[in-house]
């Protein structure tokens, strides 16, 4: 199988990859790759929970879907061994909708019979990822006050797995902590 090409190449956020041309069937990005995410939120959603923490960027970058899911299973892993599934609810709060692109270009003898450099760049979609900026959340983790140490933990493990900076917010759900005083 192909290695993964380093994130490095697209991590900066452009503008999203479209194309204008005056050929329809060259106009658009033909296929969209699946996202590597099977589900979005772990837990049980049904409770009400005391606090919610949120994991937000500290800069504008894309985040890979599979780097995403590692993250989840990061942190969902913690709290599932740790608290039992009753006892917390995980959100991914970002969709992967951003098609990523590649143009091979070949190197080596005989390359030339198949490599087109730069006359046909457009390139073909590898993968998916996310959008993220300043401030916006990407984890949402809602948990009583005695958890409150193994929800951070969790999340401190998933910011490890991703690319660039994170910073953890804590908000207490003001009805509920009313309505238990």
């Amino acid at each position: 199988m192909v290695r993964l090409r380093k994130f490095t190449c697209y991590r900066s956020i452009e503008r999203p990859y479209t194309r204008t041309s005056k050929y329809k069937e060259k106009a658009f990005i033909r296929m969209n790759p699946n996202p590597k995410i099977p589900t979005f939120q772990t837990g049980n959603s049904k409770r009400d929970f005391s606090f919610t923490l949120f994991l937000n960027s500290k800069t504008d970058l894309q985040v890979r879907d599979n780097a995403l899911e590692s993250a989840k299973q990061t942190a969902n892993r913690l709290l599932e061994k740790t608290l039992g599934t009753s006892s917390y609810f995980l959100k991914l709060r970002v969709y992967p909708h951003h098609v990523l692109r590649e143009n091979p270009i070949a190197q080596g003898a005989g390359a030339d019979r198949f490599s087109t450099g730069m006359q046909k760049s457009f390139g073909k979609p590898i993968g998916i990822a996310a959008r993220v900026f300043t401030g916006q959340p990407i984890f949402e983790i809602r948990i009583n006050k005695e958890h409150l140490p193994t929800a951070k933990l969790a999340l401190e493990r998933a910011s490890k797995k991703l690319p660039s900076s994170y910073s953890i917010q804590i908000t207490e759900n003001k009805a509920l902590a009313s309505a238990g005083a």
